[in-house]
């Protein structure tokens, strides 16, 4: 009787965990895809030169609304949708955690590029993290002129709102799920 306690105790937390990514009505899917576009005008409007990286890069994500909040430790979560060689092939989750000096709460817009298909097929395994190394560039005019991809990767992020401080360390974990 115990042993099926745990089972379900199981089944139920992969449930929760994987519902926001799989479970996603159509109206949800096509808001996100919406917002994503909308998202990309506006990197692309914030830095003409981005819009380079967009039709070069073997593939990216958009997460055109990401959360963030923390007090000691911190958390962010946000849905996506998945683009290679330019057209859709899926939906996203990121997800974060991390701990150090941090409070307040942020919104925010990312997208990463994939260089090559080795990292675009590492994210769509479900198999891709950032670790505390990695960092994001700050949207702003001409931000990607000198940007280079590390290790086939390259992040952008844009501030939507709030303000948190931060001095933490942490990784963003991402789901990946085919149309």
């Amino acid at each position: 009787m115990k042993n099926l306690k745990i089972i379900w105790v199981i089944v139920i937390a992969f449930v929760i965990n994987s519902t926001p990514i799989l479970g996603q009505s159509e109206s949800k899917k096509n808001k996100i895809i919406a917002d994503c576009a909308s998202a990309k005008a506006e990197f692309i409007e914030k830095d003409t030169l981005m819009k380079t990286l967009f039709d070069k890069a073997y593939g990216y994500v958009i997460f055109p609304n990401v959360g963030k909040g923390g007090f000691g430790i911190g958390a962010a979560a946000g849905n996506g949708a998945v683009y290679e060689h330019k057209r859709l092939i899926g939906m996203a989750k990121l997800s974060q955690l991390s701990i150090g000096f941090q409070a307040g709460g942020q919104a925010y817009r990312e997208v990463i590029f994939f260089e090559s298909k080795k990292e675009m097929e590492q994210f769509k395994e479900s198999r891709f993290e950032f670790s505390a190394q990695i960092s994001a560039v700050a949207v702003s005019e001409g931000a990607s002129a000198n940007v280079k991809y590390t290790d086939g990767v390259m992040v952008f992020t844009m501030q939507k709102g709030g303000l948190m401080y931060e001095a933490s360390i942490g990784g963003q974990k991402f789901n990946f799920s085919k149309l």
